[in-house]
């Protein structure tokens, strides 16, 4: 069979919160939404500056205090990624990947 998928720490799922259908739960996290985050079975590891790490952070937090997007830095990392390729596989030659690592 399948793996099972085990709740991400920090989750309402793994904090023991009831589903809100379930019509109980009125406690603490009874009118909490979903943070959206989830398990990734996959990991790599990435090296970055101390001033990319700032940066980083930085993103992190306009993207809370400006957007309202509580979002954490591995789901930033994610996005630009998916982002970043998407523009490849569209635009190839003329991609901002492609440009950035010819120095252009």
């Amino acid at each position: 069979m399948g793996a099972q998928r085990r709740p991400q720490e920090g989750s309402a799922t793994a904090a023991g919160a009831s589903s809100p259908r379930s019509g109980k739960g009125q406690g603490r996290g009874a009118n909490r939404r979903p943070s959206g985050r989830e398990r990734h079975d996959e990991k790599i590891t990435v090296y970055v500056s101390a001033e990319e790490l700032m940066d980083l952070e930085h993103a992190r937090l306009v993207l809370r205090g400006e957007h309202g997007l509580a979002v954490d830095r591995g789901r930033i990392v994610r996005e630009a990624v998916a982002v970043v390729l998407a523009d490849l596989e569209s635009r190839g030659d003329a991609s901002i990947l492609v440009r950035r690592l010819r120095g252009r």
